[in-house]
């Protein structure tokens, strides 16, 4: 249990700029992880063990990429009971991200919009706080599983994007449990367009024939996972489906922001450019899970992402037909406690084991 409660913390970060409040929780974690004040934050991780991807993931609560894009906190997400991080979105270079001011909140709806454009430190900076980590001297396979988020920069030209992600994979490979392809962003000039047929066909295949030599020179098979947007229609998000069992993919991460603003229509900052995210994108992400389990099947994996607020969220998106699931802005509004909340109530929705007769 934390020996800091966040609803005394949140009132002086909701005090701050949303960027700023991010940014300062961010270096308090970092410099604290692995010390004593760390006590403030961490929670013994709840044991809730699923096999999937041919990895084992301590629990099925995760950390959503975006929150930690410089890999900086790995350890102390790893202390707040995640069974998996995600970090990154990162890119081959560095790049500033967009101008400023690009984060908002929106707490009368739960929810934040942003902009930042993959603002991040490099592909090198990335890789050498992966390897930095407590936790990841450990040795893959170890306990907490960690996702590593590639994207492309944004001065990429859209038809040269495969060549960043191709040095995106070659680079995180060595170091990650599975790989995340973030095509969905929407705060990245013609991003979404990579989930179109043609497209997703062409980045997808280069990507698997790369994995396999990867495969080949470390020993091991690094499972890849595709991060798709909540807009889509159902023809879409079939072809979608068809386009990860075609190429070998081995898992699909639903959904990122949304862009959709029906649910915040009128709030202050509803118009700002940006994906949104938190509890206005709960029922989008979960229409679109429940699609892709139809057509993927039973045994494909799916990590549910959007709108987790509370424990009940987190069983509803499992039920939707996730296997896993992340939080992002469920953690902003309403601390680390929500890891706790979340991996007990997924634990006891577990079906009971079938007596043999």
């Amino acid at each position: 249990m934390p020996l800091l409660p966040y609803a005394l913390a949140r009132p002086l970060l909701f005090s701050l700029e949303p960027e700023a409040a991010h940014e300062l929780t961010l270096k308090l974690l970092e410099r604290s992880q692995g010390t004593p004040l760390q006590c403030a934050w961490q929670a013994q991780a709840v044991n809730d063990p699923v096999q999937l991807a041919g990895l084992s993931f301590p629990n099925r609560v995760g950390l959503a990429a975006g929150l930690d894009k410089n890999a900086r906190c790995i350890d102390a997400w790893a202390a707040m009971g995640f069974g998996f991080v995600e970090v990154g979105t990162v890119t081959p270079r560095p790049q500033p991200g967009n101008p400023k001011p690009r984060m908002f909140r929106l707490p009368e709806a739960q929810a934040l919009i942003n902009r930042m454009g993959f603002n991040n430190e490099g592909l090198d900076a990335f890789v050498a706080n992966v390897r930095r980590s407590r936790v990841r001297r450990q040795g893959q396979g170890q306990g907490l599983v960690l996702g590593l988020n590639i994207g492309k920069n944004a001065d990429t030209p859209i038809e040269q994007a495969t060549s960043d992600y191709l040095r995106g994979l070659e680079g995180v490979y060595p170091h990650a449990d599975y790989v995340a392809i973030n095509i969905s962003s929407p705060n990245t000039r013609n991003l979404r367009s990579l989930q179109d047929d043609a497209a997703l066909d062409a980045l997808l295949s280069a990507l698997t024939a790369r994995r396999e030599q990867l495969a080949g020179e470390n020993g091991r098979r690094v499972p890849l996972f595709l991060k798709i947007a909540p807009d889509l229609d159902e023809m879409q998000v079939m072809g979608i489906a068809a386009a990860l069992k075609r190429h070998g993919i081995d898992g699909v991460i639903a959904t990122n922001t949304t862009l959709e603003r029906a649910a915040v229509h009128g709030l202050p900052h509803a118009g700002e450019a940006g994906g949104l995210s938190g509890a206005p994108v709960f029922q989008a992400s979960n229409a679109v899970i429940a699609q892709l389990r139809a057509a993927l099947g039973p045994g494909y994996p799916i990590i549910g992402v959007g709108g987790i607020m509370g424990a009940d969220d987190a069983v509803r998106k499992i039920r939707a037909g996730a296997d896993l699931v992340q939080i992002f802005t469920g953690l902003i509004y309403h601390g680390p406690a929500l890891v706790g909340q979340a991996t007990r109530a997924l634990r006891a929705a577990r079906p009971a084991p079938s007596s043999t007769p």
